[in-house]
């Protein structure tokens, strides 16, 4: 006999995070193609995965799980001409930039209230500028080799970022409210204390 029992709050949680990884997924499909570069949701999901799951494992599993299940539909398909074989150039630093997101939301979110997921927001658009643009800027002759060739980088990117801020922002207030919402309708949905 199987002693797992069965968690609704995970089952919601992950449903919630597969459903707003497939906006991106709509957004990216459904405009021109770099129109809405970094409107993403992958930052309310690192946010929301690092905020809600108690357990590290699924903390950090299911959003970077999100990412590359979304990253391997778009670069296989309309961004394919970016893709250098598997992904796209420097993909890890996007991944390493996701995991510290998840982990700032692990750290600022344990009480999930409006100024700490703004705080936090603010917090994992600037990780994902500093650490996701690395891929971007290190080998690439189109930049020096040194710190004023990372700020030029960095400087070209911002506009990208002032989109995955919005989309952060948006999508955030979405997965959150949602998620707040529920738990105040199922109990159930609430963390019990043998989870802590």
């Amino acid at each position: 006999m199987s002693h797992l029992k069965f968690n609704p709050r995970t089952l919601i949680l992950l449903l919630m995070i597969l459903a707003i990884t497939a906006f991106r997924l709509l957004v990216t499909f459904n405009s021109d193609e770099l129109k809405f570069a970094n409107f993403s949701s992958i930052g309310a999901v690192a946010l929301f995965g690092g905020a809600y799951f108690k357990d590290h494992l699924k903390a950090f599993a299911f959003p970077l799980l999100s990412l590359f299940l979304s990253d391997i539909i778009l670069s296989t398909t309309i961004f394919s001409k970016y893709s250098s074989g598997f992904l796209y150039q420097g993909w890890y630093w996007t991944y390493i930039a996701f995991a510290l997101m998840v982990l700032a939301g692990r750290l600022l979110l344990k009480k999930v209230n409006v100024v700490n997921l703004l705080a936090s927001t603010l917090t994992i658009v600037l990780i994902h500028w500093l650490v996701s643009d690395i891929g971007v800027w290190y080998q690439n002759p189109a930049y020096t080799q040194d710190l004023a060739g990372f700020w030029a980088c960095l400087v070209k990117a911002i506009p990208f970022e002032i989109r995955f801020l919005e989309g952060t922002v948006i999508y955030g207030a979405l997965l959150f409210g949602a998620f707040e919402v529920l738990k105040a309708k199922y109990p159930v949905l609430k963390l019990q204390t043998q989870e802590l």
